[in-house]
C-alpha cells in the first residue's frame, strides 16, 4: 500500500512512518520543517527513518500551498493519507490564532481536496482532545457536545472535524477523525511538558508549574497511538470519531514526581499562575475505541516516562557534575 503521512518529520508521524515501512507500506512524507521548533529535529528523525527502507521517501512542502500537493498526489496515487500535519499548542494558538485557521483549517481543506481528486478512499486526520475544552462531564465521549473550546487551536480541531464529515457526506471519502490525548515518548516535541520538564530537572533549572499542580491529563505512550492509528487504517468506517487516550489522568504534581524518580534528581519548582487556554483535566472515554478498534493502550505512565528518559539520554546525555544551569 501506498500512504502518504503528512507531518511526516514530526513526532507522531516519524514513529508511524516507521510502523507503516515495518509493515511492507511504501511511505511518503510531507513535511515543512517548520521552525516551531529546531528543524534539525525533524531532520535527525527523517535520518533514522531513511535507514530503515528504500521504500521511504520525503518531500518537503506545505499543506497550505494547494498545487504541490495536489500534483504528489497525482503522481504518486496513494492508497491512503493520514493527515497530522498541523500547526501545534495551545498557548501559542492565543498569539497566533489567523495563522492556526490558515494552517490547521485551510491546509486540512487542500489535503481533503486533494485526496478526494486523485482518487485516495481512505483519510485519518488528527484532532485533539482539546475540542473537548471546558468539558464538566468526564470522562471526555465522542459524544459529547463540542460547545466549549477555549484555544483557537481548539476552534481548528473542531473545524477540522467538520469538515472531515463534509468530504465524507458530500464526497463519499472514508474519514476517520482521531482525539489524540497527550502524546509523549521518544522524539516528543521539546516545548511540550514531559520533554521539557525532564530536560529542566535534569540542568538543575527550576520547573514552571502552572497553577496548584492539581490539573491533570491523560498521557498517552506514543506506541498506544500507532496501535489506534493502524486499527483505523485497517478497516472502513464511512465517517467516525474515536478518542485515543490512556483513560488514567495523572496530576501534573504526580507527573513530575515521576520524572525525578526516573531522573534520580529532585524538581525546583516555580509556582506560577494558571494560563489561559488550559483546561483543568482531560481524561479520555475509551470504549468506543476499544469496541469497534480492538485499542488498549498497553503502556502505564511511570513505564512510559522510563522508556522517554532512556531515550532522552541517548539522545542529549546529561550534563556532568556541576555543569547544571542557575537556579535562577
Amino acid at each position: 500500500m501506498k500512504v502518504l503521512v503528512t507531518g511526516g518529520a514530526g513526532f507522531i508521524g516519524s514513529h508511524l512512518c516507521e510502523r507503516l515501512l515495518a509493515a511492507g507500506h511504501s511511505v511518503w512524507a510531507l513535511d515543512n520543517l517548520d521552525p516551531f521548533y529546531d528543524p534539525e529535529i525533524k531532520r535527525g528523525n527523517l535520518r533514522e527513518i531513511t535507514r530503515i527502507s528504500d521504500r521511504f521517501h520525503f518531500v518537503q512542502g506545505d499543506i497550505t500551498e494547494p498545487e504541490p500537493l495536489r500534483r504528489l498526489c497525482h503522481e504518486v496515487r496513494f492508497d491512503q493519507v493520514v493527515h497530522l500535519a498541523a500547526r501545534a499548542g495551545v498557548r501559542p494558538s492565543l498569539e497566533q490564532p489567523a495563522l492556526y485557521q490558515r494552517v490547521n483549517v485551510e491546509g486540512t481543506v487542500h489535503v481533503l481536496e486533494a485526496a478526494r481528486e486523485s482518487g485516495v478512499r481512505k483519510l485519518v486526520l488528527a484532532s485533539s482532545s482539546s475540542v473537548y475544552g471546558c468539558n464538566a462531564k468526564v470522562p471526555f465521549a465522542e459524544d459529547d457536545p463540542l460547545t466549549a473550546p477555549i484555544s483557537p487551536y481548539a476552534a481548528s480541531k473542531i473545524a477540522c472535524e467538520a469538515l472531515g464529515h463534509v468530504y465524507h457526506h458530500v464526497y463519499g471519502l472514508d474519514v476517520v477523525m482521531l482525539r489524540f490525548f497527550t502524546v509523549y515518548g521518544p522524539r516528543q516535541r521539546p516545548d511540550l511538558a514531559i520533554h521539557k520538564f525532564a530536560r529542566l530537572i535534569r540542568e538543575g533549572r527550576p520547573v514552571p508549574v502552572y497553577g496548584d499542580g492539581s490539573s491533570a491529563r491523560d498521557y498517552t505512550f506514543i506506541t498506544d497511538i500507532l496501535d489506534g492509528i493502524e486499527a483505523c487504517m485497517r478497516q472502513d468506517f464511512g465517517f467516525e470519531i474515536f478518542n485515543l487516550g490512556d483513560s488514567r489522568p495523572v496530576r501534573l504534581d504526580r507527573l513530575i514526581e515521576l520524572l525525578e524518580q526516573a531522573l534520580g534528581r529532585p524538581a525546583q519548582r516555580r509556582w506560577l499562575p494558571a494560563q489561559p487556554g488550559d483546561v483543568p483535566i482531560t481524561y479520555a472515554d475509551i470504549r468506543k475505541a476499544a469496541a469497534r478498534l480492538g485499542y488498549q493502550p498497553r503502556v502505564p505512565l511511570e513505564e512510559g516516562i522510563r522508556h522517554f528518559v532512556a531515550w532522552l539520554d541517548r539522545a542529549s546525555p546529561p550534563p556532568g557534575p556541576g555543569s547544571g544551569g542557575s537556579s535562577s
